[in-house]
């Protein structure tokens, strides 16, 4: 089993499951950021898996579902923040509402477009990059395009929040939206952007499973979005911080799979257990050690 964990095989394994995790952890990070709580992360990677699903099926081109799922995905950023920014509803519930509607609508248009209530009909992968997909390890550890993006977002991400005016402002409204107007910024319009940037992202995070799986099933998010923002949380919102969270994360799921199939002995429930576990253990240890954007889920 050691040897397993020190291949590379397990490498890419972990980068493969870091990969959906960074994308929904940044994704829920620029909403905080902007003063938007989005719990709903875990319904927007369901929505944008299924849409990706479907339109490539229909389709059978996987750049159109690429586009397709994204818009998808923003789209219902936009009506999360009419609800959240425009009408100031509550951002905890109506966060729950779309978990749930996201939910039950991908599974209401499986069985009506595909007649199964369980899963879509196999599709091709998104495509990958040639010109890297060539080079010797490179290739094997980043052929995917979506986890070539998560990587290179890391310091994207950094450099967008720390280093620009946009970043700044961002940061501004999600700490004193008061403060930001009297300086002539456009709270409102800054806080959609987080919402907008959020739905971008997740929808990435779920077209990322769809292609790894050549289809789409009903709960194969597994509660990766839930587990993505403790990652943005024990990462006190922080790109780099939220980088190594979500690595620890992708490891432990990557080592259930190694036990799984080692046959360690270990009762399969309580290997399955394992990620949720870890995430529980964590999320204690860093109780009342993490500090959100002050004006974080505070309407204006």
């Amino acid at each position: 089993m050691i040897e397993g964990i020190l291949s590379i095989t397990f490498l890419m394994q972990v980068l493969r499951m870091f990969t959906p995790y960074y994308l929904g952890a940044s994704a829920a990070n620029f909403s905080e950021r902007s003063g938007v709580i989005n719990i709903a992360i875990e319904g927007f990677m369901i929505i944008s898996a299924f849409s990706y699903a479907s339109i490539t099926i229909f389709t059978g081109n996987p750049y159109a579902g690429l586009l397709g799922s994204v818009a998808v995905g923003i789209l219902f950023s936009l009506l999360y923040s009419f609800f959240t920014i425009k009408l100031k509803i509550n951002q905890i519930v109506i966060g729950v509402g779309f978990n749930l509607l996201m939910a039950g609508l991908a599974k209401f248009l499986m069985l009506l477009f595909f007649q199964s209530s369980s899963n879509t009909p196999s599709f091709p992968q998104v495509p990958v990059l040639p010109f890297l997909s060539s080079i010797p390890l490179v290739g094997d550890l980043t052929g995917d395009s979506i986890i070539i993006f998560a990587i290179i977002l890391v310091v994207l991400s950094q450099i967008l929040i720390y280093k620009t005016k946009f970043g700044l402002r961002l940061r501004s409204v999600g700490e004193n939206p008061e403060a930001a107007e009297t300086l002539g910024i456009k709270v409102r319009l800054y806080k959609m952007w987080g919402t907008i940037i959020c739905g971008f992202l997740a929808s990435l995070g779920g077209i990322w499973l769809a292609s790894n799986q050549n289809s789409f099933s009903d709960g194969m998010i597994a509660g990766r979005g839930y587990i993505a923002i403790a990652a943005m949380i024990i990462g006190k919102w922080k790109p780099v911080n939220i980088f190594f969270a979500c690595l620890m994360f992708a490891f432990f799921e990557s080592l259930e799979i190694v036990l799984q199939i080692s046959g360690s002995g270990i009762p399969s429930q309580l290997i399955q257990m394992l990620p949720y576990l870890i995430t529980i253990l964590v999320l204690i240890g860093f109780v009342g050690k993490t500090k959100p954007p002050a004006a974080d889920g505070v309407p204006y």
